[in-house]
């Protein structure tokens, strides 16, 4: 008999490629999705497999989640409200509530669910590790607002103060998350790890680097910082670099990313445990911009405003050791990632910058700020 399976956020970047393997690989698919008009401003998108039901529907919405979890063997909560956005309270309704509704609806109605898998974040961690001259490896703290605002972006090592090295992060490093997204991703992937452990059901916490690819949304503005500088370049616009640029993240292929799922599924190997999901590789967000606009063929210089936002890592790359001896392997590189994504962004109509006008709500709210001039 074939799996059963329900991916939340099931027409998202991540949730959709989930729901395209699952269904090639034989499983029957469920896929739930809100249709954020963030995300989704034009409605469903047609890259919904047609294979798979679909419920339109909200995590909030305790009716729904007890019909999307019907039958269901397998879940891949990747639903989540992201990015930098300035609500509060949608964040902990979505991410926070929405998890522990799908948790205690399992739970009360004795459903079999065999195991669920959740999308968590890089976000979850302060600052990427850091190799101190004197102190070796190292977790620094997040840099103070105070030090950003005179121009120092260095990670300072915790003990000595000294400038760090980026260097791979394990999952033993601390988390608390320092953005209100990241916060919920922390409550997210807690929820379903000690409730697993509670009931006896595995469950996994993925936590995903930079995710990038073909479906990433073109009308949010707030997250995606690959497809951010597509539309802005495409509208002949600067790339925006928030403070040097030099800052660096690990970035991951949308379906590299569902094959982690997909990998965590099957095996025992990762379960009851946070997992990091990344290249093992990190790059600089001014180094992305420059490949954006040479592969676009467009030659515009990225801005830099002495802008930073509080609560953002300097450096991250994912020590994935944990998920590459459970057998995960990446299998596109940057370049080729790129390339797919620019063919995918190239076939797309009205492409157009919502970035600046987020950008200015962002300054107002608190978001971003500006260093001493």
């Amino acid at each position: 008999m074939a799996k059963r399976a329900l991916v939340t956020g099931g027409a998202g970047l991540i949730g959709s490629h989930v729901v395209d393997l699952l269904v090639n690989e034989g499983w029957k698919v469920r896929a739930l999705d809100n249709l954020e008009p963030q995300t989704h401003r034009r409605g469903k998108p047609a890259w919904i497999n047609k294979k798979a039901e679909f419920i339109y529907g909200d995590l909030r919405d305790r009716d729904t989640i007890i019909a999307a979890l019907d039958k269901t063997d397998v879940v891949f909560h990747q639903a989540a409200y992201g990015g930098y956005m300035p609500e509060i309270t949608k964040f902990v309704h979505v991410n926070s509530l929405g998890t522990a509704q799908i948790l205690e609806v399992i739970r009360e109605k004795n459903l079999p669910v065999k195991k669920v898998v959740v999308a968590s974040s890089q976000a979850v961690y302060s600052e990427g590790a850091g190799d101190c001259p004197k102190h070796g490896l190292v977790f620094p703290m997040l840099r103070p607002v105070e030090q950003l605002r005179n121009g120092d972006w260095q990670v300072h090592c915790p003990i000595c103060g000294a400038t760090t090295t980026s260097v791979p992060t394990p999952e033993n490093a601390p988390v608390g998350g320092e953005t209100v997204y990241g916060l919920t991703k922390v409550d997210q992937e807690r929820l379903v790890l000690l409730w697993g452990k509670q009931l006896g059901i595995p469950t996994v916490a993925l936590r995903y680097s930079c995710t990038y690819g073909p479906r990433q949304s073109i009308f949010n503005p707030y997250t995606g910082v690959i497809a951010i500088f597509c539309t802005r370049l495409l509208n002949n616009l600067p790339p925006v670099l928030y403070e040097d640029g030099q800052q660096t993240r690990d970035f991951s292929f949308v379906e590299d990313i569902a094959r982690a799922n997909l990998l965590a599924a099957e095996t025992v190997e990762l379960d009851g445990l946070p997992v990091n999901i990344g290249s093992g590789r990190g790059t600089p967000i001014r180094e992305i911009a420059e490949q954006l606009s040479d592969a676009l063929s467009v030659d515009i210089a990225p801005e830099i405003n002495g802008e930073f936002r509080p609560g953002e890592m300097r450096h991250l790359i994912s020590d994935t050791s944990l998920a590459r001896s459970a057998g995960y392997e990446p299998a596109v590189d940057l370049c080729e990632g790129i390339g797919r994504y620019i063919d995918w962004i190239r076939a797309q109509s009205d492409i157009r910058d919502y970035f600046s006008e987020a950008s200015e709500i962002l300054k107002n709210k608190g978001i971003v700020h500006r260093v001493k001039r």
